[in-house]
């Protein structure tokens, strides 16, 4: 086997690796990667209909690619709905999604409290994160539940509650606290700081008013 075919078999389970992806922005990267490893070997061995075929997968990547990082922190691209946290449909998305909900917030009940404050994160008509606040006194929502299906993970959706919709400003909240200990936690790339071993999010007033 020499090095063209090498080539040709690194592109193709490149192709592969992306297809088992369930984050959508990173099976685009990984896909398009794999689509210029294969325009580069096809065209090496001078089959130019699959150089073709690998041109125009990569473009749409591109194309994908490019509207997805266009529109990642753009508030007219998620709908933010404040829901009861009795909320049936609330019920049904955290009972669907409770095992990757237990493995990235082990800490949250499976089950809000009923004082608790929701918030379903929608892009489309599709449910794409569920945000949980608590009241911790003193002007204080404590994030109990922030999570994001698996296909948007790389989008951070819930920005959008704590940052975009003003929804928590228009509760008297001042302040946004995280749960303690997150590991890597994406808190620091929507505004929030760290305050020991929690990330913490100022409200301003005017937000209450978007």
């Amino acid at each position: 086997m020499n090095w063209i075919d090498v080539l040709g078999w690194v592109g193709s389970a490149v192709l592969v690796v992306s297809l088992l992806q369930t984050r959508v922005l990173r099976l685009r990267w990984i896909n398009l990667a794999g689509c210029l490893v294969l325009i580069v070997f096809n065209a090496l061995v001078e089959v130019w209909p699959m150089v073709g075929l690998n041109v125009v997968l990569a473009v749409i990547n591109v194309v994908y690619l490019w509207k997805m990082v266009r529109t990642r922190h753009d508030d007219r691209v998620y709908t933010v709905l404040p829901v009861d946290a009795d909320d049936r449909y609330l019920a049904h998305v955290l009972t669907v999604h409770a095992d990757d909900i237990a493995r990235h917030t082990p800490g949250f009940a499976r089950a809000p409290r009923a004082q608790d404050t929701a918030y379903l994160v929608l892009h489309g008509d599709e449910t794409v994160g569920v945000v949980v606040l608590r009241d911790a006194g003193g002007g204080t929502a404590q994030i109990v539940l922030d999570w994001v299906t698996p296909a948007y993970r790389d989008f951070s959706p819930g920005e959008f509650v704590f940052r975009g919709s003003g929804v928590v400003s228009r509760l008297g909240y001042r302040r946004v606290v995280s749960p303690a200990g997150l590991p890597n936690p994406y808190y620091r790339h929507i505004g929030f700081e760290p305050e020991g071993e929690r990330w913490v999010l100022g409200l301003r007033p005017e937000d209450a008013t978007r």
